[in-house]
């Protein structure tokens, strides 16, 4: 498979036309309509659908999109480690987050990363675990936090933190106020979680299912800040990491209490593909974001 089409293939796919992919390329249009056919021929595939507005992807344009982009990505990456072999990292990381820990982490670690870093580039995203792992698979990503993830040969896991989490309630809701609940006490309690196959909310059920119970959902929402909202709104309770209530909006609306007997651990990896090799800057950001990380997780204890 030529690189160069593939390259033009997945910049048509994109902008959606011939006529702006050529003007970005800087390449006549009539060429890079041949070299795009040429690559439909040798595939053996209809990638894209012409027609008088531009062109849209096939399902099988869709598949070699996803891939070309992580192929296109690792070029581009080897091409730059290449080029700074010897001296500081360069190029550019892309890093994905879990949505608590990116509030946490964001600001700190982009302020590391320009004093440590300055040569290379930054790019920063939330996502779920699930988005996270097809993330670094298709090349998108090269360095993730991932909540709970199952070794597999694709990954790269370092630990990073492994936690208890707390039980989220509205601020003067129980008559008692404690600093811990029972787990099957939890279970009879409606609650506000992330929709599956969210990390956290699968260690909550599989660890109701080891006493017996299973959780009361009151409510599925994906978004932290939402689901603090509703808990301070009285809407219902929610299991989430210690420093999530210090990320709310108005934390002083919310209390926090241990979840015991037994408890619910979460553990929090550095991943990374499994499949490639990681570039100077890759490695330099697993470093970065441990120390940065643990940091940040310690003041916050």
């Amino acid at each position: 498979m030529d690189l160069r089409q593939l390259e033009y293939f997945v910049r048509v796919a994109e902008l959606g036309s011939f006529t702006r992919a050529a003007a970005v390329l800087g390449v006549a249009q009539p060429a890079l309509s041949r070299q795009v056919r040429l690559l439909e021929v040798e595939l053996r595939q209809s990638l894209l659908l012409r027609n008088g507005r531009g062109a849209t992807v096939t399902e099988s344009g869709r598949i070699l999109l996803e891939h070309g982009r992580g192929i296109l990505h690792q070029i581009a990456r080897a091409r730059e480690d290449l080029a700074q072999a010897g001296r500081m990292p360069a190029g550019r990381v892309a890093v994905g987050l879990p949505p608590t820990i990116a509030r946490v982490l964001t600001v700190p670690l982009t302020r590391a990363f320009r004093k440590q870093l300055p040569q290379a580039r930054l790019t920063i995203s939330e996502g779920l675990s699930a988005s996270m792992v097809e993330g670094l698979a298709a090349g998108r990503l090269d360095v993730a936090l991932l909540y709970n993830s199952a070794p597999v040969a694709e990954l790269e896991l370092k630990p990073l933190r492994e936690e208890h989490l707390l039980l989220i309630s509205k601020a003067g809701r129980q008559r008692a106020p404690s600093k811990s609940i029972r787990l099957a006490d939890v279970a009879a309690l409606p609650l506000i979680v992330p929709s599956r196959p969210n990390a956290i909310r699968m260690r909550i059920e599989s660890t109701m299912a080891e006493i017996g119970c299973r959780p009361e959902i009151a409510f599925e929402i994906d978004g932290v800040a939402a689901i603090l909202a509703l808990v301070a709104d009285g809407a219902g309770h929610a299991i989430l990491p210690p420093f999530a209530v210090s990320t709310a909006a108005r934390p002083e609306l919310l209390s926090a209490r241990r979840i015991v007997r037994p408890g619910i651990t979460s553990r929090l990896d550095i991943a990374t593909s499994g499949q490639r090799p990681a570039t100077l800057t890759q490695q330099a950001m697993v470093a970065l974001i441990q120390d940065v990380a643990r940091a940040e997780f310690d003041a916050r204890a």
